[in-house]
């Protein structure tokens, strides 16, 4: 059904599908799931319920009661998502910075990975190829060599950006004007929507309203964060489509212009300029307008502008453009960078200070 529905999406990009909430509710699509929720690493961490998936997979009985109990508050309507239990994880190496991560409950769970075996599909056949985060068969280091390639053909200045806290600003209108643009089940927009704004209890017991965002640690949270910063990537290929062939793009740079390309994993992206300097501080406007439809913004303090031969991070990787060692020529290579190795580093001290001698 996956493969028909992706096959249905390439072929009619205009096309908007209906009756998909059958399929959330589908025994197989619930089945396939809740095995997407029980082998997920945070499996054994529960929400507001109390209950962790890994608790219920120890009960072939509770399993099969809550996937009954689930597909029947689906099919009548009666199903209303959790708040989340919020989380606050220190951002290792920035002391006083937290990451919020919001968990969901074990029910809520299962249908958001429900959800996802539906929709993910369908904009898997839109999403374009510069897009390399939480997608499937790709993975940062695919991100890593994308960059390398261009940085080797010629694409020296960088936009190293960073978006302020992408998860909980995003607005929820921008998401659902997205989604919209394929979905057409006004029952499947309804829970997309009830998910969005299901609210957070804080660690205090506290529930606060959710205005913006979408919550790190739900199972659909980062497909819909793609399909939302989706409008970046149409943004920089439609640049790089509008000057047609190399030749082309060869004669708008010979009068003065830059063409750019972008890589982005999540909400971490660069954009790559062959160019100049004024040519990157520019696009760094743009990209800026770009975001705000999407209730986003750059971090001015995180957001620069960099040569490759002065190198930057990127996705726990230093990408650099070196001098080859007793040669002339020039690389670009890519280490381990000072917060990635700082961060294990301090892993392998908790793992190993009760060991003696350690």
């Amino acid at each position: 059904m996956q493969t028909k529905l992706h096959h249905w999406a390439a072929d009619d990009p205009g096309r908007r599908f209906d009756d998909l909430f059958n399929l959330v509710c589908h025994p197989d699509f619930l089945v396939v799931a809740w095995e997407r929720v029980r082998r997920n690493k945070g499996a054994r961490t529960a929400g507001i319920d109390g209950v962790a998936p890994a608790m219920a997979a120890a009960s072939p009985t509770i399993v099969v009661a809550l996937l009954a109990d689930t597909r029947q508050q689906l099919k009548s309507r009666t199903f209303t998502p959790l708040p989340v239990r919020e989380r606050l994880i220190p951002k290792p190496g920035q002391p006083g910075k937290v990451r919020r991560l919001g968990i969901p409950s074990t029910m809520d769970r299962l249908v958001q990975a429900s959800l996802a075996l539906v929709l993910e599909p369908i904009f898997e056949a839109v999403f374009k190829p510069v897009s390399y985060g939480f997608r499937p068969r790709r993975r940062a280091q695919d991100a890593i060599a994308e960059i390398v390639y261009f940085g080797s053909k010629g694409y020296r200045w960088v936009l190293d950006a960073d978006i302020t806290a992408c998860f909980d600003e995003l607005a929820h209108c921008a998401i659902l004007d997205r989604v919209r643009r394929r979905v057409a089940d006004k029952r499947v927009l309804a829970l997309v929507k009830a998910f969005l704004k299901a609210g957070i209890m804080a660690e205090g017991g506290q529930v606060r309203d959710s205005v913006t965002g979408t919550p790190q640690g739900g199972l659909i949270s980062p497909l819909l964060a793609n399909i939302a910063l989706t409008a970046l990537d149409e943004h920089f290929c439609a640049k790089w489509d509008a000057h047609g062939t190399d030749d082309r793009r060869y004669r708008h740079r010979q009068r003065g212009g830059a063409t750019y390309r972008i890589v982005r994993y999540a909400d971490d992206f660069a954009v790559m300029v062959m160019g100049s300097q004024t040519h990157v501080e520019a696009i760094r406007e743009e990209v800026a307008q770009v975001l705000a439809p999407l209730g986003l913004r750059l971090s001015p303090a995180k957001t620069r502008v960099c040569h490759l031969d002065e190198g930057f991070d990127f996705l726990g990787f230093r990408i650099q453009r070196r001098r080859k060692r007793g040669t002339n020529k020039y690389h670009v290579y890519t280490y381990p960078s000072k917060k990635a190795l700082t961060s294990i580093k301090t892993k392998v001290r908790a793992l190993t200070k009760d060991i003696p001698g350690a």
